[in-house]
């Protein structure tokens, strides 16, 4: 069989990025990692949440007849996919997973943010309105604590809310975010290799650099054909797999984008550990890398394999 997006999906696809690049490009993230400095300024664009509303970012796999666009998992994965390319932070798969459970969520008007990160940590809370799975109560006051990613604010609380109803779909769409990073840090690295000289020639011609980038595609690929197959199946152990190969993809692939732009990827005006501070949080969203690898070792022994 031969499975490839419709135009509808590529339209979508396109909608998005569009939108995103106009309205969250690099000199809106730069702006925003200044403003999230020691002062822990807002990182949630109020404004462009509700116009990520407005365009059905958060309804998409709303039923139309309770106001939703009607879509469903393959099409949320590509609009997921051009979010993570473009690095946009805030709690965009629990308010997504939200929609039509808190109110406001579907338009982009209520900010949610949920328990995604396992033991006490929850991301976004002092910007959220509102936290899934937590039966409408209000958020918690929460001790800040010290984030890799500047855009990813995090807070220390005690246990708050259930989210083991939406872990397997946060799963997935966590996944399609690394995937667009993935595929972006292979864009920079491609980028930087043919426009750096070295010794009179690019330095893309170079094997060492040529295998970096080499490795990237792959492992972005797969992560990318295995999130799209388990849009299409939602089958528990295929959205494991995804987890794991997307969170692989993003974090070496920005580590090899992190090689190939040389020294000058170590400085802070360079946007790619940006990619890495947010892929390494990420990967320890909505489970860990055992659990997943635990549930995929089950289906195995279960199906005789």
């Amino acid at each position: 069989m031969h499975f490839q997006p419709t135009e509808d999906q590529e339209a979508l696809r396109a909608g998005v990025r569009d939108l995103l690049a106009g309205r969250y490009g690099r000199e809106e993230l730069r702006a925003s990692v200044d403003g999230a400095g020691p002062a822990g300024g807002p990182v949630v664009d109020r404004g462009l949440w509700r116009e990520l509303g407005e365009a059905g970012f958060f309804a998409l796999r709303l039923p139309e007849a309770e106001g939703g666009v009607g879509l469903g998992l393959p099409e949320a994965v590509l609009v997921f996919e051009e979010a993570g390319r473009a690095l946009l932070p805030g709690p965009l798969v629990a308010t997504h997973l939200a929609a039509g459970v808190v109110p406001g969520a579907a338009a982009g008007k209520a900010v949610v943010t949920a328990f995604d990160l396992g033991g006490d940590l929850v991301a976004y809370l002092g910007e959220a309105d509102a936290v899934l799975g937590a039966s409408g109560e209000p958020p918690p006051a929460g001790e800040p604590v010290r984030s890799v990613d500047p855009l990813t604010p995090l807070h220390r609380v005690a246990a708050y809310g259930d989210v083991s109803e939406y872990r397997a779909t946060g799963t997935l769409l966590t996944a399609a975010l690394q995937v667009g990073s993935a595929l972006r840090t292979l864009e920079l690295a491609v980028r930087y290799a043919a426009e750096r000289e070295q010794f009179g020639q690019p330095i893309g011609a170079f094997q060492a650099v040529k295998h970096l980038c080499a490795g990237m595609l792959v492992r972005a690929e797969v992560a990318r054909t295995a999130v799209y197959a388990a849009a299409v199946t939602a089958a528990p152990g295929e959205i494991a797999a995804a987890g794991l190969l997307a969170d692989e993809a993003a974090v070496a692939g920005a580590r090899d984008c992190l090689q190939v732009y040389g020294g000058m990827g170590f400085t802070w005006e360079a946007d790619v550990h940006l990619h890495l501070k947010r892929a390494w949080v990420r990967a320890g969203q909505w489970g860990t890398a055992a659990q997943a690898e635990e549930l995929l070792a089950e289906e195995l022994l279960a199906s005789g394999s």
